[in-house]
C-alpha cells in the first residue's frame, strides 16, 4: 500500500523523517501520497519541537515520479487535470517550500519526475553517487505544470530547466551536482549517514534563525505574478491532444509512443 510514513524516533534531536513508500513501484507517488505528504507538512509546521525534516524514499529509491497508472482517472478530463496539478501536487510542493522548518532530501536510487520536484522544493539535497535524476515527461506527451515547474526553475535556472525538460534525459548524481540540483554527493553506502549529519547540523543551529533565513530567501527571490485563468488554460491546453493520450497509453502498454505533434 502506498503511503508517506512519519518517523519521530529522532524527535529528541529535533528531527522527523518522512518516507515515500509505494512498494513495487519505485515509490511512484499516488494521489493519496501527495495528500499525505501535505498533511504531514502542515502538522510539522505547527510543531515547535521540530528543527529539521528529512524526506527520503523506501526500498532504496527516492521516487519514480507520479503514479502513471492513476492518470486515466485522475487526469482523465480537463477539470480533473486542473485539480490534479492545481489542487493536489502544486499545493503539496508549496507546503514543502513554505514549511517553516528546514528540509533535507536524502536521495538514493531513482529521483525523477515528481520525485525530483519534491527534492527541488526541499532546502538541501544529499544524494548517493548511484542516484539517477531527470524529468522524462516529454515521452508522456505533456509539459511540467506551473506549480511544479516553479520550484525546479528557481533551483536549476532557465538553461538547465530547458535541458532537463526538452531532452527528457535521465542522468547521474555527479551531473546533477554540476547542474546545481544537489547540495552534495557521497558514496552510496554513506548517503544515510551524510543525510542525517546534514540534518543534525541544521537542527543544531538556532531554529528562529533558520526559519527567518527561509523566509528572507523566499522574500528576496524574484516575485512571479499569479497566472491568469487564460494562462492556466494555455498551460493545460494539451489535455485532449493525441500526443498526451498516446504518451500515457504507450507508457501503460510498455511500448514506444507514436507522437504526431497534435
Amino acid at each position: 500500500m502506498s503511503d508517506v510514513l512519519r518517523d519521530d524516533s529522532l524527535l529528541d534531536e529535533g528531527l522527523v523523517t518522512l518516507t515515500l513508500s509505494s512498494p513495487g513501484k519505485l515509490n511512484a507517488i499516488s494521489v493519496a501520497m501527495w495528500l499525505a505528504l501535505r498533511t504531514h507538512l502542515h502538522t510539522l509546521d505547527d510543531d515547535a519541537r521540530v528543527r529539521a525534516i528529512v524526506i527520503r524514499g523506501a526500498q532504496g529509491n527516492f521516487a519514480a515520479g507520479a503514479d502513471i497508472e492513476e492518470f486515466p482517472v485522475e487526469r482523465g478530463s480537463y477539470d480533473a487535470l486542473r485539480r490534479y496539478h492545481g489542487e493536489i501536487i502544486g499545493p503539496t510542493l508549496d507546503a514543502l517550500a513554505r514549511c517553516r522548518h528546514p528540509s533535507v532530501a536524502l536521495i538514493e536510487g531513482v529521483c525523477v519526475g515528481g520525485g525530483l520536484e519534491i527534492a527541488a522544493h526541499c532546502d538541501l539535497r544529499v544524494a548517493a553517487q548511484g542516484a539517477r535524476f531527470g524529468v522524462p515527461i516529454n515521452k508522456l506527451g505533456f509539459p511540467m505544470a506551473p506549480g511544479e515547474l516553479r520550484g525546479v526553475l528557481a533551483l536549476a535556472g532557465r538553461a538547465t530547466t530547458f535541458e532537463i525538460l526538452l531532452e527528457g534525459r535521465v542522468f547521474g548524481a555527479a551531473e546533477a551536482k554540476e547542474k546545481g540540483l544537489l547540495t552534495r554527493v557521497v558514496e552510496d553506502e554513506a548517503v544515510e549517514e551524510a543525510g542525517y549529519t546534514c540534518a543534525r547540523r541544521v537542527a543544531a543551529g538556532a531554529p528562529l534563525a533558520a526559519q527567518l533565513n527561509k523566509w528572507l530567501i523566499a522574500r528576496l527571490a524574484p516575485a512571479v505574478p499569479p497566472l491568469s485563468e487564460a494562462e492556466w488554460q494555455m498551460a493545460f491546453s494539451y489535455w485532449n491532444s493525441h500526443d498526451h493520450r498516446e504518451g500515457v497509453a504507450a507508457f501503460l502498454d510498455k511500448r514506444a509512443p507514436d507522437f504526431r505533434g497534435r
